[in-house]
């Protein structure tokens, strides 16, 4: 068995990052709006180190839980979220910013949800 509450402080803290793209996604209508200006560039900037962040705590999480609790919300692509974190981490310059535009629009939203479920469900 693992923490619960290890696991919850985690969760809030992802949480807490995921909170943050949807702000700092606000004023980006199209792909090209990350790379046309500084302000453009320095919120893809921040929503990519969102992105690591996030991606290295559920990889954390996953070995913490042996597997058990990411399974537990199969509505999440898992490898997905965590293999974000090492494309973003390895490969910075080549960040692709239709693909951030796509999970900043698809994914947060989605994932965001997922973690209170996941939050809700350890208390």
């Amino acid at each position: 068995m693992y923490n619960e509450l290890h696991i919850i402080e985690k969760l809030e803290n992802i949480l807490m990052a995921l909170e943050h793209i949807p702000r700092r996604f606000a004023e980006i209508e199209f792909p090209t709006d990350f790379r046309k200006d500084d302000e453009g560039i320095d919120r893809l900037d921040a929503i990519c180190m969102s992105l690591i962040a996030v991606g290295e705590s559920f990889k954390k999480i996953d070995d913490d839980t042996a597997g058990e609790l990411l399974e537990k919300y199969p509505e999440i692509d898992w490898r997905g979220v965590i293999g974000v974190r090492n494309v973003i981490a390895h490969g910075y310059f080549d960040v692709d910013a239709e693909q951030v535009f796509e999970i900043c629009q698809d994914d947060i939203p989605v994932l965001i949800t997922t973690v209170k479920k996941m939050i809700v469900g350890l208390r």
